[in-house]
């Protein structure tokens, strides 16, 4: 069983070394089992805009919805942010504003996970590293036909062509998985701007041997090391 009130999480969103601006944003609602992590793509015409408008329409859901249907209410609210950016993109007249989504949600003994674009969840359990999602990417199909792992994708040059994210076609096109939750159980949440400097070991190793307290200072200051050119959002859950 998943007590929500004993469940700890820690976040951070950095713009990195080369960014002026983050398009990265975070959202925590422990008191429903959700977080959520949103990269937005546009630059200065608005992805920071999208990313916002993707966690505010989460952040706004009303209680005794998110309540009653917590899965159907975050891909309702995805679905307004989806349409609510093409418009600012139709005022401004461009067609590459745009954001990438993850959500995490617990429950009584339960996971959810709802994404679109290239951010990630992974589960750490019994010191073993599952990454639960699988980007929506070019890359990702050499992946899934066996001709390069997920590592060697976050180093492609081809790395960051996505093929979903919500504001770009006509309906946001959203995975979802679910599964049980073991006591231990730890989830990462993460931008891009984390994973093309940390790779699943690394991951791995840093989610093992780090308190809560300092994980996500420790994972940014790999990201940050490493170069830092992406802004970087990571968020850790932990479920007691």
């Amino acid at each position: 069983m998943t007590d929500l009130t004993r469940v700890r999480y820690t976040a951070q969103s950095h713009c990195g070394r080369a960014r002026d601006v983050n398009e990265d944003s975070v959202l925590s609602l422990p008191e429903y089992g959700i977080w959520v992590v949103s990269d937005g793509m546009g630059g200065h015409l608005g992805g920071d805009y999208a990313s916002q408008t993707v966690v505010e329409a989460v952040a706004t859901i009303a209680p005794d919805e998110m309540q009653n249907d917590v899965v159907g209410s975050v891909q309702r609210a995805i679905q307004t942010a989806h349409h609510t950016i093409q418009g600012e993109a139709d005022r401004i007249g461009t067609d590459t504003i745009g954001a990438t989504v993850v959500v995490l949600m617990l429950a009584v003994g339960r996971f959810g996970v709802l994404w679109s674009g290239d951010s990630r969840v992974y589960r750490l359990r019994r010191g073993m590293l599952e990454m639960l999602t699988t980007d929506h990417s070019e890359v990702a199909e050499l992946v899934l036909a066996g001709k390069m792992d997920w590592d060697e994708a976050e180093r492609s040059p081809w790395a960051n062509a996505i093929t979903n994210a919500v504001g770009i076609g006509d309906d946001p096109e959203l995975e979802f998985v679910h599964g049980t939750v073991q006591s231990g159980d730890r989830f990462l949440l993460c931008s891009d701007g984390l994973t093309k400097y940390a790779d699943s070991e690394t991951l791995r190793r840093v989610l093992c041997e780090t308190g809560i307290e300092k994980v996500c200072d420790r994972l940014l200051g790999i990201a940050l090391d490493g170069g830092g050119a992406d802004n970087i959002s990571i968020v850790v859950v932990e479920v007691p």
